[in-house]
């Protein structure tokens, strides 16, 4: 075989390298977002309990983010995980948002206070504002486009 039928050059080479590149692209795994921060337990102690917290981001959940703790906070000694809109946790940012149990607030310009609510009791966590601003930013950047994230 010559070098040309081995390795053919020409309109209908570029069109199948191109039909490559795109299922390519449609089809890599976009990977998540993971941060990790120091949040501080709010509760009538007057000093604050600083926590390792993962912030997560999956672009399979678009619509979601995950505040995860550590197992040390957990009275199963498990990882505790909460679910929550990440259009919420945005708004939280600049105004008090949220009903049942997830709200989010600011607390002056600096921090933000998440609440959780379960069947065992309520949790206050406060943020650096910077730190959850920081991963909504690389959330949305590894977000799929913007029309696939809006129900149908």
């Amino acid at each position: 075989m010559s070098p040309t039928a081995e390795n053919p050059t020409g309109p209908a080479s570029g069109a199948a390298t191109a039909a490559l590149t795109a299922v390519a692209a449609a089809t890599a795994v976009v990977p998540g977002v993971e941060e990790r921060v120091i949040a501080r337990v709010i509760s009538d102690d007057p000093l604050y309990r600083k926590i390792p917290v993962a912030l997560r981001y999956a672009p399979a959940e678009p619509l979601a983010v995950r505040i995860v703790f550590p197992a040390g906070l957990s009275p199963e000694g498990t990882d505790n995980e909460w679910v929550l809109p990440r259009a919420l946790l945005e708004s939280g940012l600049q105004a008090p948002t949220g009903t049942g149990d997830v709200r989010v607030w600011p607390c002056g310009r600096v921090q933000a206070v998440v609440e959780l609510h379960s069947p065992e009791g309520v949790a206050v966590i406060q943020f650096d504002i910077a730190a959850l601003r920081r991963f909504l930013r690389r959330a949305s950047a590894s977000a799929p486009a913007a029309s696939a994230t809006r129900p149908a």
